[in-house]
């Protein structure tokens, strides 16, 4: 019987990041996260694999890494087990480029500048084989202290005894070329201890793309990106303030990426719930979807609508385009959907979790439980799913080629 590879999620959210692993039949052997919605959803989803109600309570931590119990708590998860994988991405908004941008202080004096340490703290107490370190590609210019922070984290993981290949060429991973329908670019740092003598750029090499990119020159081999459409087309149509939480469901899409992202026994739709906005935010979405325009469009036919300088905000409103990927999903969705307007200008509003989940490649039987708000943070925040297997795939060749 083939051994099943383990694995520890440290800031684990919701489990985008997890759901690759096990779809490939890894076991989460414990996943941790500060935020109890997120913690909510992963338990739920985690009983979709088979994992028993004892089981999801012993492995679902929801608490906060920088305790000390903390350690003890995941220690105790693994105890007496061997840990193949350590895998998570430290909250990002310290290393935002945005984030930095917006802060005064761009963001020094913000103690998520260094979670990472908590993370390191723990890859030392597990000693696992690989880590992956999940985070925003604006982690490779922030310098908190004034100097580059990208360099310190990889010599602190060098020094526990990890080789570990930077080159951001490589390191930055884009997941449209993964097949899901969103440009979004993250830095996927992976360590592979140095007892196992496998460089860990053989990894990256054998993280397969599927999909070019808009932009890319070398299509080779590649299927072409796919688009907002290929995600939400077949979704009900709803108006501001209609929908419900779970619906019985049954798409007649025949594309590839909706017969991927439905699972065939599943007849339900969740989180298909749509915003209420006031009369003149119908009206923006409206023309704006209507014309693919900007704000700073909209601004010389119908400056009543715009209650920004277009110049200072000129992304402030995004329209969503039916024949490209979508934009990066972001957490601030839990605030507004400005940057989410859905492309179809007879529906007048943002984007609703479920549609938004789509773009990120969660399957539809994936349930994000928690408040409205809290479920779009949620998605916000996660890797996507389609991205998570393929890295997975390339990390679970290399372990069993060196078992």
């Amino acid at each position: 019987m083939a051994k099943q590879f383990t694995f520890v999620d440290l800031f684990a959210g919701c489990g985008g990041l997890s759901e690759g692993f096990l779809k490939l039949n890894f076991k989460g052997l414990c996943h941790v996260d500060f935020d109890r919605n997120a913690c909510m959803t992963l338990a739920n989803r985690l009983k979709d694999y088979n994992i028993s109600d004892e089981e999801v309570k012993k492995t679902v931590l929801t608490r906060d890494l920088t305790k000390h119990e903390t350690v003890e708590d995941i220690l105790e998860c693994v105890k007496d087990i061997e840990v193949d994988l350590l895998i998570g991405g430290p909250p990002c908004q310290a290393f935002s480029t945005v984030g930095r941008a917006q802060d005064k202080n761009s963001m020094k004096d913000d103690p998520r500048n260094y979670l990472y340490k908590h993370y390191i703290e723990i890859l030392e107490k597990l000693n696992p084989k690989i880590f992956v370190f999940e985070n925003v590609t604006g982690l490779l210019s922030s310098k908190p202290d004034g100097e580059k922070i990208f360099p310190l984290i990889v010599k602190e993981f060098k020094k526990r005894g990890y080789d570990v290949y930077d080159n951001p060429k490589d390191i930055v991973l884009n997941s449209v070329h993964y097949g899901v329908p969103q440009i979004r670019k993250r830095v996927i740092l992976i360590g592979i201890r140095k007892d196992l003598n496998i460089s860990s750029k053989e990894v990256y090499d054998l993280i397969e793309k599927t999909h070019y990119a808009p932009t890319d020159e070398d299509r080779d081999g590649l299927k072409k990106f796919r688009t907002v459409k290929d995600a939400i087309s077949d979704l009900p149509p709803y108006m501001p303030g209609e929908g419900e939480e779970e619906i019985d469901f049954t798409s007649e899409s025949k594309n590839e990426y909706i017969k991927l992202i439905r699972n065939k026994s599943n007849n339900k739709l969740y989180n298909h719930t749509t915003r209420k906005h006031n009369v003149l935010d119908r009206e923006r979405y409206k023309i704006l979807s209507q014309n693919k325009w900007q704000l700073k469009d909209l601004n010389k036919v119908r400056p009543d609508l715009v209650h920004y300088n277009p110049k200072h905000f000129a992304n402030r409103y995004t329209v969503q385009e039916f024949d490209k990927p979508s934009r990066t999903v972001v957490a601030h969705l839990y605030k507004d959907g400005n940057l989410f307007i859905h492309p179809d200008p007879k529906q007048e509003r943002t984007f609703t979790v479920r549609e938004a989940a789509r773009v990120q490649s969660f399957p539809d039987d994936f349930k994000f439980l928690g408040a409205r708000t809290h479920q779009y943070k949620q998605v916000g925040n996660a890797v996507p799913p389609l991205m998570s297997y393929q890295i997975a795939k390339a990390i679970k060749k290399v372990l069993e080629e060196r078992r």
